[in-house]
């Protein structure tokens, strides 16, 4: 009865925690520009001067047409939309286009501009110098500088409750439900240093991934490891395409309404996220349908990366299953 309780609850409160669709007038990622006609073409093209309009909103003022994937951000600007409305002007005629925030904060980090253009969680550290000895802080130095010139922050474990390294190589849901629980992060960064290379596994969102590099010094090493680990973390999860689809997604552990608003919270967040809709519930999970701008399994990987969610075993008539952590 509990959830059916919540469920009671759920359908009260409506969507209030997630953002709206249909931004407002004032809002930065909110654009009229002017338009000839309504063909396809003239609509694309005003897609694209819109949506460079908003970059400049959003990156504080900066010029970014020189940054590497500006051009073809904005040929692709129709994949960011979330509304659009033709209006008649004074002049014409006028389209209203509205961008999903999370994509656009997306954008703009991939474009290169530093600062908070959209929550991402840090990277935990486990990495062991060649005397099988865990490094802090000061040591990462680099390793942790390289990530940050890429839009990541950092975390560092704590030696004295270091989980097992081997658990977490093999990617071990109980150990990376405790990592979530005590890091808020999804993301963990396992090393060992050698003389001149390195063995690095990041897992993310539940999946391994496993590299060797070498370098003739061990800044050199971990320098790589910097921008390896951003570009891994970009490939598994930056997969955010031009075509929207419907995603079944069950998330259990839901035990109350702030539960559910926290969860909305994250999936509204999420840059790949266009809209949800609540289908039902059993015991202590909900299912949901998602418009996401991604694969069920992508998606699902991107939510386990934020710390507050777990991949969890497969759900029957659902596309991906996770866990909600308290």
């Amino acid at each position: 009865m509990r959830l059916v309780r919540l469920f009671s609850v759920v359908l009260l409160l409506g969507f209030a925690a997630l953002p709206p669709l249909h931004a407002q007038s004032a809002s930065p990622y909110s654009v009229t520009v002017p338009v000839p006609d309504t063909s396809d073409t003239q609509r694309n093209d005003a897609f694209a001067t819109a949506l460079g309009q908003v970059l400049v909103r959003v990156a504080g003022g900066q010029d970014l047409r020189d940054k590497a994937g500006y051009d073809d951000a904005l040929k692709n600007a129709a994949a960011l939309v979330l509304h659009f409305q033709y209006a008649r002007a004074a002049t014409g005629m006028s389209l209203q286009v509205d961008f999903a925030p999370g994509a656009v904060r997306h954008l703009v980090g991939s474009l290169g501009v530093t600062g908070n253009v959209g929550a991402r969680p840090p990277v935990l550290l486990m990495v062991r110098g060649s005397d099988g000895q865990l490094l802090d802080k000061t040591a990462l130095a680099g390793l942790a500088a390289a990530a940050a010139a890429r839009g990541y922050g950092v975390a560092y474990v704590d030696p004295a409750n270091a989980p097992d390294p081997a658990k977490v190589d093999a990617a071990d849901p109980a150990t990376l439900v405790a990592i979530n629980q005590q890091y808020h992060t999804g993301l963990v960064l396992l090393g060992s240093l050698h003389d001149g290379s390195a063995d690095w596994t990041l897992v993310s969102g539940g999946k391994a991934q496993r590299w060797t590099d070498k370098a003739a010094a061990e800044d050199a090493l971990l320098t790589h490891a910097g921008n390896g680990v951003v570009d891994r973390i970009g490939r598994q999860l930056n997969v955010i395409g031009a075509t929207v689809s419907n995603e079944k997604l069950w998330v259990s552990g839901l035990g109350s309404a702030m539960d559910y608003a926290g969860l909305l919270n994250v999936l509204g967040a999420d840059p790949s996220v266009r809209s949800v809709a609540t289908l039902g519930a059993e015991n202590d999970g909900m299912l949901f349908e998602v418009k996401a701008a991604m694969p069920a399994d992508a998606l699902a990987a991107n939510l386990a990366a934020s710390g507050r969610l777990i991949r969890a075993p497969a759900h029957p008539g659902t596309d991906a299953s996770l866990r909600w952590l308290h």
